[in-house]
C-alpha cells in the first residue's frame, strides 16, 4: 500500500472509479492523503498518474501512462534559469493564446502542462527527450522559431528512421 499527498484531491475523487478501473488499483482517502492498494507495478503507475493530475493533466491524459512506452517527466523552471521573472518565462512557454505550447505539443508528439514553476510532459520515451531539449532552450531564452525548427528537424529525422526500418527507403 502506498500513501500519496494530493493537491487535486477533488479532481481525483470525482474520477475515482475511472482511475481505479484504468490503473487496476483500489484508491481510498483520508483528507488530502490517498492510499493506493494493488500490485507494485500498478501502484507505481498510479503514483505517476496522480502526480500528472496534480500537474494539471486531465484524468484521461494521466491514464496514458498505463500504455506501453508512455512516461511522465517533470522539468522545474527554477533549475534551468537564474532569472527571477518566472511569470515571463511561463508566458514564453505558453505563448500568445497558448500557441507556443500547442505547437510544441504537435511537433514533439507529447502533452505539456504547466503548474506553478513545474512543467509536466507526458509522451513516448523517444519523444520526451526532444520535448525537454526544446523546453530547456525556450526557458533559457532561445527564440520560439529556433525551438520549432529543432522540433521539426527531429520529427523529420524520426520519420526517416522509421521509413528506413520498414524498408521503405527508395532504391536508386
Amino acid at each position: 500500500m502506498q500513501e500519496i499527498y494530493s493537491e487535486s484531491i477533488r479532481k481525483i475523487l470525482q474520477n475515482k472509479s475511472k482511475l481505479e478501473k484504468g490503473l487496476r488499483v483500489k484508491i481510498t482517502n483520508k483528507g488530502k492523503i490517498l492510499f493506493v492498494e494493488g500490485n507494485a507495478e500498478d501502484e507505481y503507475t498510479t503514483i505517476q498518474a496522480i502526480e500528472a493530475i496534480n500537474l494539471g493533466f486531465s484524468t484521461q491524459q494521466a491514464l496514458l501512462l498505463t500504455e506501453e512506452g508512455f512516461i511522465l517527466e517533470k522539468v522545474n523552471i527554477k533549475d534551468l534559469t537564474k532569472r527571477h521573472d518566472l511569470e515571463r518565462i511561463r508566458g514564453r512557454i505558453i505563448g500568445t493564446k497558448g500557441k507556443t505550447k500547442k505547437l510544441m505539443e504537435n511537433l514533439s508528439g507529447c502533452i505539456i502542462s504547466l503548474h506553478d514553476n513545474t512543467v509536466g510532459i507526458i509522451g513516448r520515451a523517444e519523444n520526451i527527450e526532444q520535448a525537454i531539449t526544446a523546453l530547456t532552450s525556450l526557458i533559457q531564452g532561445a527564440k520560439q522559431s529556433k525551438v520549432y525548427g529543432f522540433l521539426e528537424r527531429a520529427r523529420s529525422k524520426e520519420k526517416a528512421r522509421l521509413n528506413e526500418d520498414l524498408g521503405l527507403k527508395s532504391k536508386e
